[in-house]
């Protein structure tokens, strides 16, 4: 493989946490996504992704629907409240319409049933981080716009004064 050139930057792969208490879960789906260049770290219930979401940014987030401690709709809804826009997807080996429904309704991105289709998940998890990064990138635009426009107004002030 190549070099990269000096000014060439490394674009960072997104941050996955995954939190399910099946740890033959967690270190396949750990294994996987790292090979894919994720930057993955693995929890096995509620109280530990709560307090990793509270002093770390994830892109996504893998939540099992049932946990030792919370379950995984609730979870995600506090998640929430710690990282609004990171994308939440529910998995679960227990599927259900009235499940999948109050997933969605409480704020999940995605629904994916055990056992897991891992070529299906990959295109589910890559499609919601590039509808993220597309978000962000309008954001971003916005911000630069807004910024470009209040300078001119406050240069019109500064000179009609």
């Amino acid at each position: 493989m190549g070099k990269r050139r000096k000014n060439e930057k490394k674009i960072p792969k997104a941050r996955i946490l995954i939190v399910d208490d099946d740890e033959s879960i967690r270190k396949v789906l750990t294994e996987i996504l790292t090979e894919k260049g994720y930057h993955v770290e693995a929890v096995e219930n509620g109280r530990k992704a709560i307090l990793r979401t509270k002093h770390r940014f994830y892109n996504l987030a893998l939540v099992d629907i049932r946990l030792p401690d919370i379950q995984g709709v609730e979870l995600i809804t506090k998640m929430h409240d710690t990282l609004p826009k990171m994308v939440k997807i529910i998995i679960t080996g227990y599927p259900t319409l009235q499940n999948a429904i109050e997933a969605l309704n409480r704020g999940a991105d995605a629904y994916i049933i055990k056992p897991l289709d891992i070529e299906k998940t990959l295109k589910i998890i890559e499609e919601h981080l590039r509808k993220q990064k597309e978000m962000q990138k309008m954001t971003e635009k916005q911000l630069v716009e807004f910024i470009e426009t209040r300078a001119k107004i406050l240069e019109q002030e500064i000179r009609t004064k």
